[in-house]
This record gives C-alpha cells, structure tokens and sequence, in this order.
C-alpha cells in the first residue's frame, strides 16, 4: 500500500511543505481537551508545540496528510514509512516543551515516546498518528470522512491499520469504523491509558 492507493475526494487537500502551519493548528485545537495530552503537557502551549513539531517534521515530508478546509486534518504514516525522532526532531520536541511545560513535561514525552513503541506492532500496517476536527466543526460527521480515504484504500490493498486511542470517549468511534482495542499503554503509573487499537482489512 502506498500514496497511489489513497483516493482522496473533492474538497480534500494532500498537505504540501507549506501546509504543515495548517495542519498543526488544526490538529492541536482538536486536541485542546484531550486528556492524555493534558496529562502530558498541563496547558495547551505544549500541545500545540507538540502538534506542530510533529506535522512540520515527521509527518508533512515523510508521511501521508491531508485536510478538510481548515476543519479537520489526518495524519497517516504508511507502511514503511519512518516515524522516528531523530536528535533534531527530540531537540525540537524538548526545548519549546521545556520553555512551555517544564522538565516534567519533558519526562513524560520520553516516557511516552518509549512506551508507544514497544506497543507498536512490527506487522505491516497504516499508522493513525491524529485525526483531528475543530471543536467549533464537531458533531458534523468530517472525522468519518476523514478516516475513510486511508481505510478504503487499507481493504484494496488488504493493509491492516493501527493507532493509539488518547481518549476515551473517541472508543465508539473507532470501533464503529473496525478498529479494536489491543491493549494499554501507561507510560507512568499515573498516566490515562494510551489504548492502541487494530483494524482488520474488510473483504471489499
């Protein structure tokens, strides 16, 4: 499975260098309230640091994004594709959180960072790292269409997908669209749950 697979409709737009402002906005502001990340950073500063890291340096040049208007926006890792943190990349994580969250925050990203990939499956599969919809545009139905471009293109080509849950009450969601639970993730004893969760490829 790769890029080619993917069909995405009228109204979507494939995130170029440019876009990965945009799509850290959008992603943060999604999760605003998300529980984990409160947990993780204490204020929203580091959330939206952490989201633009992320889409500027990991997921816009290496992976699969795209976005709805300025509504909501998905970022996908396809199949051998490359997550990593370099030295830079945890440089650009640590010194904005530091700044923002203090070193505890900065603990917690480690920790986190560890425990998420131990969890990782080693099997080939499309990796959900967010999606995310405005809290102004929620409710409309954009996170189904959202996910479904990559999910349609995993039951082509008879890919599996995974992700990490961060919120509870996304559980419903997830699994209405196949995905189920696997496990938990608690990088420290007083972290919510991580739940990573693994959808079968559906016969077409």
């Amino acid at each position: 499975m790769d890029d080619a697979d993917i069909t995405l409709p009228e109204g979507f737009t494939r995130a170029g260098e440019g876009d990965a402002f945009a799509i850290g906005e959008i992603t943060a502001d999604a999760f605003r309230n998300d529980p984990f990340n409160r947990w993780l950073f204490g204020n929203y500063k580091g959330i939206r640091s952490l989201f633009h890291m992320q889409a500027r340096r990991i997921y816009v040049p290496r992976g699969f994004v795209y976005s709805i208007g300025d509504q909501g926006a998905a970022m996908w890792m396809l199949p051998g594709g490359d997550a990593s943190f370099s030295q830079m990349d945890y440089a650009a994580f640590a010194l904005p959180t530091i700044w923002h969250c203090g070193l505890e925050a900065v603990r917690k990203g480690i920790k986190t960072g560890e425990a998420m990939e131990h969890a990782h499956p080693d099997f080939e599969h499309a990796y959900l790292f967010s999606i995310g919809v405005r809290p102004s545009q929620q409710g409309k139905g954009l996170g189904r269409k959202l996910i479904q471009p990559v999910l349609d293109a995993c039951d082509r080509s008879g890919t599996r997908a995974y992700l990490e849950n961060s919120n509870p009450a996304n559980t419903g969601f997830y699994a209405s669209c196949g995905f189920e639970p696997c496990g938990e993730i608690r990088p420290t004893s007083d972290a919510p749950p991580l739940v990573p969760m693994v959808r079968e490829p559906r016969p077409l």
